[in-house]
């Protein structure tokens, strides 16, 4: 079978436009503080978006009746059944690509529960497959296990990552960085992988990149920034900021790096969170900022809404996220327009 490269298919830029956007209703209890309060964080992120751009969220079945109930009245969002383990779109649901001739596939990653931190997740290995056969949509079963949070692309060759989920021995045993460049390479139909490390001190995926660094503009990346010397995850945080300002993307350019605040590092159960303003998700027409209550909340708007000076940003506030160390992007799988 042929990669998405070869085939002419590319994973677009996450600004490019919308035929809509897949979510996933929250169903493991353990993932979660409050459940009920994680849902109802989960509907509100769909409020959010469904003004902007069609919503599916995927329930399983005997969840779905109730699922639609708490999302009755959000015009442009539906409901399907999908059985899943887990609630996380980024990395369960396909990553979209297009050939730019109005063919539309998607990228199923193969799935190990982020390298085995939980131990059922039948369902949810066969998710991505489900959501494509639903659409009709061509498939391209990848060799990597990997999850969609772990890459981030311009659209335009480059693609963000970090070595530890690549590479990470539970997930990819014995894979070595070519070989792993040259699959992202051709399953995301790109040219060219530039290494972040992880640098978040709490992390259940072990570092996604969503958490760190993703592209607002071809040549213009943000990331995530920390002015506390003292801070734990300041040297991590620095070592990328240097990488990405020496870097050059696939078309020569060098990087604009825009730095987005840390806010206040809550403890939870008596362990620090990673929330992460880098994790929003663009829209159409807008862009879904995580929120935390916290006063750098507001230069984070500020800074978003200079990047994306065409697009609303709209805050809301997700810490039941941060608390399962995910956020707004993680929740969320943007599906391209063909």
């Amino acid at each position: 079978m042929k990669t998405p490269r070869e085939a002419g298919f590319r994973m677009p830029a996450e600004w490019a436009a919308h035929a809509g956007c897949w979510m996933a209703w929250p169903c493991r209890p353990e993932n979660w503080d409050d459940l009920e309060k994680a849902r109802a964080t989960y509907a509100e992120v769909a409020r959010a978006i469904a003004p902007f751009e069609p919503l599916t969220m995927t329930a399983n079945k005997e969840d779905a009746g109730a699922t639609r109930a708490e999302l009755a009245g959000v015009a442009g969002a539906e409901v399907v059944v999908v059985p899943s383990d887990d609630s996380w779109a980024r990395d369960t649901a396909p990553t979209f690509v297009t050939d730019g001739r109005g063919g539309l596939g998607g990228v199923d990653w193969r799935f190990n529960a982020y390298g085995g931190i939980y131990e059922e997740y039948g369902r949810t290995r066969t998710m991505a497959k489900r959501i494509l056969d639903l659409l009709g949509t061509r498939r391209f079963a990848a060799p990597l296990v990997l999850e969609g949070g772990a890459v981030h692309v311009d659209g335009e060759g480059t693609v963000l990552t970090t070595a530890e989920v690549v590479l990470d021995p539970r997930r990819n045993p014995g894979l070595e960085r070519d070989e792993a460049e040259r699959l992202l390479c051709e399953y995301l139909g790109a040219e060219k992988v530039l290494w972040l490390n992880s640098a978040l001190d709490h992390d259940n995926t072990g570092g996604h990149v969503d958490n760190l660094a993703c592209f607002a503009a071809p040549g213009v990346v943000v990331a995530l920034g920390c002015a506390d010397p003292a801070d734990s995850q300041y040297a991590a945080v620095q070592e990328n900021l240097a990488r990405l300002r020496a870097a050059t993307d696939a078309r020569g350019r060098a990087l604009e790096v825009v730095e987005l605040p840390m806010p206040a590092r809550p403890e939870f159960l008596g362990r620090r969170l990673s929330p992460s303003y880098v994790n929003f998700y663009v829209a159409n027409g807008a862009v879904i900022m995580p929120a935390f209550g916290d006063p750098a909340d507001d230069v984070a708007r500020d800074v978003l809404t200079r990047l994306f000076p065409k697009r609303t940003v709209v805050p809301v506030p997700t810490l039941e996220l941060a608390k399962a160390d995910g956020n707004v992007h993680c929740v969320t799988q943007q599906q391209p327009v063909a």
